[in-house]
């Protein structure tokens, strides 16, 4: 029972905070969270979509440093502003070249093109070309990178493109959640309060969608709409509000029958306002679950999907994708660019798992 004094979500709160478990798991979605929004502000590759490719320093391991020559390219006439650059990336204006080692000879910039490892190609540059005229300036065209997670199969920056991808995964199981728990709440809430033919329909609509397996499901509804990112948020979204209607029509059946409610029903209110007012705030604590149940699913779909190529498209970064694109280098040499996006999917997994079961025991008010 709830302590004098003490609201219900005070008391929630106060047993949530008792769960190590779910505040581990709260900790882990806040940082996900703020990556998510601020990634490319955070990422060494800050790039649209973190797709800069450099195919000489391919599949390479965790630390590996390289040289880079920066050579001028196209000069970007529009400008940039910090909300487009957190939400686009920065448009790049400068190609990177891998080199070796160089000199300077007079007016010129002598650069040893790497290659790999036992190969370069010797190449000569302008300083004026690099520099716009300012020759004083030419040691700002030569910086190093240094790869803390590696580089993919295209030489791409691995962490970077991790902390982009944490938009998509997050991004799939918000809109997710969304969908499933307005379809769900709406259509469970009228099976659950009207019963009758209402409920009969509504209840052979679940037990048809339930029948079809997820995956195939998705498929079906992914291959109907097209690949894409809204595609893959709409078609995860609609294979899981069967599960929220059920749940709802059961806490709705329930709830309907306690005395306030018979007394608002007395006293001539709407159908709807006793629905929206009275009978769903008073089962929030088992949507708080199931949504974060749902959002570790749609996570787990969304990389699945992605892996066998029919959810988000490259160059976009997905956790997924990322599996999909390096798993080949599980049995050589290099099997982390494989395990690094697996390892963040089942860290992100887990801390919605554990925030739901500690959500769970703290909307329970037996004690």
């Amino acid at each position: 029972m709830a302590q004098p004094g003490f609201s219900f979500k005070a008391q929630m709160w106060k047993r949530l905070k008792k769960n190590k478990g779910a505040m581990f798991g709260l900790v882990v979605i806040v940082l996900a969270v703020l990556i998510s929004l601020f990634g490319y502000l955070m990422a060494p590759d800050n790039s649209p979509n973190a797709d800069l490719q450099t195919v000489e320093i391919q599949a390479k391991k965790p630390g590996y440093t390289q040289q880079f020559l920066k050579i001028p390219g196209f000069k970007n006439s529009s400008s940039e502003n910090w909300f487009s650059i957190i939400l686009f990336g920065k448009q790049n204006n400068y190609r990177y070249l891998p080199i070796a080692g160089y000199s300077i000879k007079a007016d010129s910039v002598l650069v040893n093109k790497f290659i790999d490892d036992d190969t370069t190609v010797v190449q000569y540059y302008s300083i004026n070309q690099l520099t716009f005229n300012q020759p004083a300036n030419i040691q700002n065209n030569f910086i190093i990178k240094k790869y803390w997670l590696g580089t993919d199969k295209f030489g791409r920056d691995i962490l970077s493109r991790l902390l982009i991808g944490t938009r998509v995964s997050l991004a799939v199981g918000l809109i997710a959640v969304l969908i499933s728990l307005t379809l769900g709440i709406i259509l469970g809430a009228l099976a659950g309060y009207y019963r009758g033919w209402v409920d009969e329909v509504i209840m052979w609509l679940v037990n048809v969608t339930w029948s079809i397996p997820t995956l195939l499901l998705v498929f079906a509804i992914t291959m109907a709409m097209g690949k894409g990112f809204w595609q893959i948020f709409i078609a995860v979204g609609l294979t899981m509000w069967v599960s929220v209607a059920r749940l709802i029509r059961g806490q709705v059946m329930a709830i309907k029958e306690m005395e306030y409610v018979q007394a608002a029903r007395a006293l001539g209110l709407r159908d709807g306002r006793i629905i929206l007012r009275h009978i769903l705030p008073n089962i929030l604590g088992p949507v708080l679950v199931i949504a974060a149940g749902n959002f570790a699913t749609a996570i787990i779909v969304e990389a699945g999907l992605s892996f066998l190529g029919i959810g988000i498209q490259p160059p976009q970064p997905s956790w997924g994708l990322m599996i999909k694109e390096n798993y080949n280098f599980i049995i050589t040499h290099n099997p982390l660019l494989a395990l690094i996006p697996g390892f963040a999917i089942m860290l992100l997994v887990l801390a919605f798992n554990l925030l739901g079961n500690g959500l769970r025991d703290a909307v329970d008010v037996k004690e």
